[in-house]
């Protein structure tokens, strides 16, 4: 009791500091529980003169395209969806309290709110919705912004691609917010997506400044996944409560699910695999979910779109988006 007392105390100080900067470009957080700072980066110069640190000069000496603008706008839909799912289950409070200008006006989301995470979870929640905010800011930044959607994370949703998942509604409904497996198991459904979405989008850019957002967004996407898969990939023959079924099974069925919904074959596993699906057909463990040549799966705009509305239509808004995707892309397919 004694050290939950502390945590919660440590959090009110760090959202009240929070509160006391802008918590973008020129703001400036923080955190009483970090290490002494690091020494400075004088201190830590070479003495034989100073290296080369700029990249080579571009081939094509162009930032960003025009056509680049509107794919890696679509990507923040999947951003602002991550921002608010793990800042409410870490903080219990969304973008429009920790920076409210990215938003660009568009509706809080609904149905969020602070999960009960432990000790070792918190702290990796609490770390990508940070982490999240600075990637809405650096597509803004880089292609222009788009207005957060309408964007449903209720605990009802939740139960409802678990639900479909399963082919039948667990009783009792699936909660993510309840306690730190089940928003694990929850984090397993979307963020993968946004993986897919940019290793798809790659091809289709050419600006270098484009490409080096994407690959630094890329980056961290995968970390996080891995992250999440690493974690339960930990407790995999444990079973989920009260359902009795183990953290396994739930992977496959989510995975069967976001196949089944995209429609456009397998680019989905759990977290194992028969063998032959394994890296080079000769292991059962699947911690990173990959191709036959153990590359990232890819997947266009319109397979997210129908997985995140779960209609399995990308002109049938639903799901996590009620009102639809924001954005040229997302858009363009609610007209038709």
């Amino acid at each position: 009791m004694a050290s939950y007392a502390s945590a919660s105390f440590m959090l009110l100080l760090l959202l009240q500091l929070w509160s006391c900067s802008e918590a973008l470009p020129g703001g400036h957080l923080v955190d009483p529980t970090c290490p002494p700072e690091w020494p400075s980066v004088v201190a830590m110069s070479s003495e034989h003169g100073e290296p080369s640190c700029q990249p080579p000069a571009p081939r094509i000496p162009v930032a960003v395209f025009p056509y680049d603008v509107d794919p890696m706008q679509f990507a923040l839909n999947l951003e602002f969806t991550e921002v608010e799912f793990f800042l409410h289950g870490a903080y219990g409070v969304g973008l429009d309290k920790i920076a409210p200008k990215l938003a660009l006006g568009g509706p809080p989301s609904v149905g969020a709110r602070k999960a009960n995470l432990d000790e070792v979870t918190w702290p990796i929640i609490a770390e990508f919705g940070l982490q999240e905010v600075g990637h809405v800011r650096s597509i803004q930044r880089t292609v222009g912004g788009i207005p957060r959607p309408l964007i449903d994370l209720s605990a009802h949703n939740f139960a409802r691609v678990m639900d479909e998942a399963f082919g039948y509604k667990l009783d009792p409904p699936f909660d993510p917010y309840i306690n730190s497996l089940n928003f694990l198991l929850a984090s397993y459904v979307i963020p993968y997506l946004g993986l897919n979405g940019y290793v798809g989008t790659n091809p289709i850019i050419d600006g270098y400044e484009t490409k080096k957002l994407l690959a630094g967004l890329l980056g961290v996407e995968s970390g996080q996944d891995a992250a999440f898969r690493t974690l339960l990939f930990g407790r995999r023959d444990e079973a989920v409560p009260p359902y009795n079924v183990t953290v396994a099974e739930f992977t496959d069925r989510v995975s069967a699910l976001r196949n089944r919904l995209g429609r456009c074959g397998v680019k989905d596993e759990g977290l194992t695999v028969p063998r032959e699906l394994g890296a080079e057909g000769a292991i059962c463990t699947n911690v990173l979910s990959a191709d036959r040549d153990s590359l990232s799966y890819s997947r266009t705009p319109a397979e997210l779109l129908r997985i995140l509305y779960l209609t399995g239509d990308e002109h049938v808004p639903g799901g996590f988006y009620p009102d639809g995707a924001n954005g040229k892309i997302a858009r363009s397919f609610l007209g038709k």
